[in-house]
């Protein structure tokens, strides 16, 4: 059974900070008096996530990772609190879960006898045509 941070989502829901600002862009008058976007913050060493899927989280999390070891979203796409709240949390969820999935391996690609011949003949045509293109000389 493959681990998809269910668990570890629910850690993250729980231990998560909320604080509401006051939101920039549409929404009139009602956007200068109502903190109506949201920032979530939540301590990622409190996760006690495994160190592969740690690594990836930090990968994954770019800027939204402070120095202290925090992750900072910041919701403010919606008109009320409890919309960008609810953004915010799936937006956290959605990282937990991409962290704790494994990247798949690429597969070795193999070149057959023909396939080796026909690149190596066209790069040699290739260099037939750019070796023609150099200075000419009236001699």
């Amino acid at each position: 059974m493959a681990d998809d941070g269910t668990a570890a989502i629910e850690r993250a829901l729980e231990l998560v900070s909320e604080s509401f600002i006051a939101a920039a862009g549409p929404g009139g008058q009602n956007v200068n008096k109502v903190a109506t976007a949201v920032q979530v913050r939540l301590d990622v060493f409190a996760l006690r996530l495994a160190p592969p899927v740690f690594q990836r989280l930090k990968e994954l999390a770019g800027s939204k990772l402070t120095a202290k070891g925090e992750l900072v979203f910041t919701a403010r796409s919606y008109r009320t609190q409890e919309q960008n709240r609810a953004d915010a949390r799936a937006r956290l969820a959605e990282l937990i879960r991409d962290a704790h999935r494994l990247p798949q391996r690429r597969a070795k690609s193999r070149l057959n006898r023909i396939g080796k011949t026909q690149r190596l003949e066209s790069k040699k045509k290739r260099g037939t045509v750019k070796a023609g293109r150099g200075k000419v000389s009236f001699d």
